[in-house]
């Protein structure tokens, strides 16, 4: 398989969520546009996520990350397509190792947007607030203990019809998810300085097999290095903190020159107990994130970290 003649499309598998869809045609479109193919040469190969399938329960209870990766990747595995397509916090910290991620597209807007108030101390005293997030529920609940956290999961058209249906009184969106469904002036954004954002936020991950060197060849054109770099940075400080589905873990990523400036804050899951620190290291350092995780777990009361495994044994 070459850059310029392939024997027959390539096949990118993908949830089939609206949001999902959006972000495999923008990976489709950079794609052809990097090396000047027809759109039929990628074919988009949709499967139902469980993820997508369950939403009656929280993530954390019924298999976390995996249920929106599983299905992918046992196609991905068995050859029947050549890569796919994931929001890059949805993708779980350890992968197989048959897996690997071969390009970060750039990343939009990490902030979190806030539907029902224009700010979160405008939120009413006593607030019901919708959202399945451990990371959004221990900030506002470190903000604004008043308030009752309610689960609350779907798309954002079903998130939005809760809201409306008076599940909550408010909720929590991606601004980057409501901008590439075209859904912007929905909801006040947060800023990212003050409320945190997920690791991998805003950032679409495609993986392929790791031993498919053709494939990763070709996606390599629509990598962006500095993307790249931050994502891969938050992800080896998930993997140092041991964090799962049920770890609060907020932290913002700032490039300076070939550095990284990660700013990362662990909570009780109550909101109660809120431990931050930052740290600066070279792009690329695995050891820096390592470092900062260390710090966070030496600093953090026990109400925190028995919600973290600590880095992973040798």
């Amino acid at each position: 398989m070459t850059l310029n003649a392939l024997d027959r499309p390539l096949r990118l598998g993908t949830r089939k969520s609206p949001l999902a869809m959006a972000q495999a045609e923008e990976a489709r479109a950079r794609l052809i546009a990097a090396h000047g193919w027809t759109e039929t040469q990628v074919e988009l190969v949709s499967v139902t996520a469980s993820g997508d399938r369950i939403q009656d329960r929280p993530l954390a209870e019924i298999g976390g990350k995996a249920l929106w990766t599983k299905e992918l990747d046992a196609a991905l595995i068995a050859g029947e397509i050549d890569f796919a397509v994931h929001s890059a916090k949805d993708v779980e910290t350890i992968r197989p190792a048959e897996i690997a991620i071969a390009a970060v597209l750039p990343r939009e807007d990490v902030r979190d947007v806030l539907v029902g108030a224009a700010s979160v101390q405008a939120l009413p005293q006593g607030a019901v607030v919708g959202t399945s997030a451990p990371r959004r529920a221990a900030l506002l609940l470190h903000a604004r203990p008043d308030c009752k956290v309610v689960p609350i999961r779907g798309n954002v058209a079903t998130r939005l019809a809760k809201l409306a249906a008076g599940e909550a009184d408010a909720t929590f969106l991606a601004a980057a998810g409501l901008n590439r469904l075209g859904e912007t002036g929905t909801g006040h954004p947060l800023p990212a300085d003050e409320w945190l954002p997920a690791p991998g936020q805003a950032a679409i991950a495609i993986e392929c097999r790791a031993n498919d060197a053709a494939t990763r060849a070709l996606l390599a054109a629509i990598d962006h290095a500095p993307s790249r770099d931050a994502v891969l940075a938050e992800r080896a400080l998930l993997a140092a903190l041991g964090g799962n589905c049920h770890s609060p873990i907020a932290v913002l990523t700032a490039a300076e020159g070939d550095r990284l400036s990660l700013r990362a804050a662990i909570f009780s899951p109550d909101g109660a107990h809120r431990v931050e620190a930052e740290a600066r290291f070279a792009a690329g350092d695995a050891e820096g994130p390592a470092r900062l995780a260390a710090q966070l777990l030496a600093e953090a009361p026990e109400a925190v970290t028995v919600h973290f495994a600590g880095p992973p044994a040798d």
